[in-house]
């Protein structure tokens, strides 16, 4: 997947208008027209980087004529002082990409490294650490690639690609008169053909209830380590199983030894700090 499509171009687009309006008036007015100049992109601790060709189009965006050269590339961990990015140019279309840039680069390349530290975590164990949707409004395409460049998966994409019957679609299900989420996969296998199904339980009686509809996925939410040890033995590889809720560095390790197939962790995209870059001029 190319990152930079034409949904990424439209997002920065929009972020530089919001960011320089009609016109940089600081560069604008210190700045002597012409000037041309170097700039680096610095990294100022370890992290596992994420967003150069978003960075790149930035630059590109306000200037075509600038030149970027790649120091690092995406999914490569660096350390502290590691150039990632070179551009020369006019120091004017410098300062006024500069924000936006750091911005997509400092939000992505967060992402990436807190995942690389959860994946480090289940490493040799099999399991695969997940995202969620808990994702900036407009910027999820994002921020789901930079899960992947610290070695994460994507679960799915938005509302259209799976079926995942939660806790409130399953109280509505059965304030319509039917008990069972055997029914509820059902359901949704017969009104959608061929979409994965996955439905959230709390209790090895909603998973064994859930099993005889076969779904493909089987979300074991907020459960402790032995209820999940359980539900591992009670599914025997009927389906896959994900574990679900309140998940940290600390209890990650601990889940995966469960036996589960993967882990989500909605902390991926919505508390990861951002990275500690700086773009400084040569």
């Amino acid at each position: 997947m190319n990152v930079v499509d034409e949904q990424a171009r439209g997002l920065i687009r929009r972020a530089l208008e919001e960011d320089v309006g009609a016109g940089d008036v600081t560069t604008q007015a210190v700045i002597p027209e012409g000037k041309q100049g170097r700039a680096v992109i610095l990294a100022r601790g370890p992290c596992v980087v994420a967003g150069l060709p978003v960075a790149v189009e930035v630059f590109r965006q306000v200037d075509p004529d600038l030149r970027c050269r790649l120091r690092s590339e995406d999914a490569q961990v660096v350390e502290a002082g590691q150039e990632l990015l070179e551009i020369e140019g006019a120091v004017r279309s410098l300062l006024t990409a500069e924000r936006t840039a750091l911005n997509f680069l400092q939000r992505m390349t967060g992402i990436a490294s807190l995942t690389r530290q959860f994946v480090d975590r289940v490493a040799g164990t099999g399991v695969k650490i997940l995202d969620t949707r808990k994702t900036t409004p407009t910027l999820r395409a994002l921020e789901k690639y930079a899960v992947r460049c610290g070695g994460g998966s994507n679960h799915r994409m938005g509302l259209y690609d799976m079926v995942l019957i939660k806790d409130n679609h399953r109280r509505f299900w059965q304030e319509a008169g039917i008990r069972d989420l055997c029914g509820a996969v059902q359901a949704a296998r017969r009104k959608f053909p061929g979409i994965p199904v996955e439905v959230e339980v709390e209790s090895e009686e909603e998973l064994a209830d859930a099993l005889r509809g076969l779904p493909e996925w089987i979300m074991l939410d907020n459960m402790d380590p032995d209820r999940m040890r359980r539900c591992v033995r009670l599914c025997g590889r009927r389906c896959k199983l994900e574990a679900s809720g309140g998940v940290t560095l600390a209890t990650v390790d601990a889940i995966a030894a469960t036996g589960v197939d993967a882990i989500s962790i909605g902390g991926l995209t919505h508390s990861a700090p951002a990275a500690d870059l700086s773009l400084e001029l040569q």
